[in-house]
């Protein structure tokens, strides 16, 4: 029931289709009306607003962003595992491109994946991002530089070692799955102890 409601939120919050909401709010045409029809940054910017072009990209970034990192950061407390935070970040992916709120008419989800991006692995969502700017400055092309974006695969699983030591960025987990490792492998090594002196006894 947990996974379901973590699930459903971040749906919602990815159906929050920000290049409407930021067009509405700067009285300028629907852009799911001109240019390319996406209701995206790059499709704002061709009103010349800049501004409200920027507040897109930082709205839909930043959902996809949150609904990752609310996931990550409180879906142990209820029982909801990697799976269900891996299912969280496709939902609010699905929401921005099927947005419940705005007819099922949404964008490409570029901005949104960078922010899921950022919150499982701040490094990799800063490399993802900086290539997609590079390649639409340079070659002008949105599609091109959405392409880019899947040359960035997410690790979701690493050593208990490796994922420790750099902190478990890069793994779909609940925050809280380490420190449950890391008991349990206390755990082990004092039952290992114990047994190791009963044997030399």
């Amino acid at each position: 029931m947990a996974t379901a409601v973590f699930i459903l939120t971040a749906y919602l919050i990815g159906s929050l289709s920000f290049a409407v909401i930021v067009s509405r709010a700067f009285a300028l045409p629907d852009p799911r009306s001109y240019g390319s029809g996406n209701p995206g940054a790059t499709n704002v910017l061709r009103t010349g607003k800049k501004l409200a072009a920027l507040l897109t990209l930082i709205g839909d970034g930043g959902k996809g962003w949150l609904a990752v990192f609310l996931a990550l950061r409180y879906a142990a407390e209820d029982g909801v595992d990697a799976t269900g935070v891996a299912a969280c970040a496709v939902a609010v992916f699905l929401g921005h491109i099927f947005p419940v709120f705005f007819r099922f008419k949404g964008g490409k989800g570029v901005s949104t994946a960078g922010g899921i991006l950022l919150a499982v692995n701040p490094w990799l969502g800063v490399a993802a991002i900086a290539t997609w700017f590079v390649i639409a400055l340079f070659f002008r092309y949105s599609s091109l530089a959405c392409t880019a974006l899947l040359f960035f695969p997410v690790r979701r699983d690493r050593s208990p070692a490796r994922a420790d030591h750099h902190g478990g960025a890069g793994r779909l987990a609940p925050q809280g799955e380490h420190s449950q490792a890391r008991r349990g492998r206390g755990t082990s090594h004092r039952r290992k102890g114990r047994f190791g002196e009963r044997m030399r006894g």
